[in-house]
């Protein structure tokens, strides 16, 4: 089963477009980075830039709206994510247990979707994605 942990860090909202995270964070996270590979179970991770330095792209009454960063609305925002493949949900929570959270972090345990989760109609429908996902590595 895969999953995707989200990492929700609690300071991520007001950072600047420059900010970085310390080196001292950085070794913490990458020990729990390097323990998930080591078990088997990394199957892709990425940090991201604070929400100051993004850009939205949305639709409001039929027409696009580009809004650039910061986002006043926003109290969570992703800052990272790992993709797991483990055994089930609990050992999902594990893993996300281990983590090296600073104090109001948190980490979103999300399953990915498999294609055998939907109706023969909607598989039908998706036909090529299996391929396209390959494709992508």
């Amino acid at each position: 089963m895969r999953f995707m942990m989200l990492m929700l860090p609690s300071a991520h909202c007001d950072a600047l477009p420059d900010a970085r995270p310390s080196a001292d964070a950085v070794a913490k996270m990458m020990r729990f980075n390097k323990s998930l590979q080591e078990a088997g179970v990394l199957l892709a991770l990425d940090g991201l830039h604070p929400p100051s330095a993004g850009v939205r792209v949305t639709t409001v009454n039929g027409k696009l709206k580009i809004s650039d960063g910061p986002f006043a609305e926003t109290r969570e925002v992703v800052g990272g994510y790992w993709m797991i493949d483990v055994a089930s949900r609990d050992e999902a929570i594990a893993w996300a247990s281990r983590c090296p959270l600073t104090p109001g972090d948190t980490i979103e345990i999300r399953q990915v979707f498999e294609m055998s989760d939907f109706p023969a109609d909607v598989r039908k429908a998706a036909e090529g994605f299996e391929e396209l996902r390959a494709a992508t590595g």
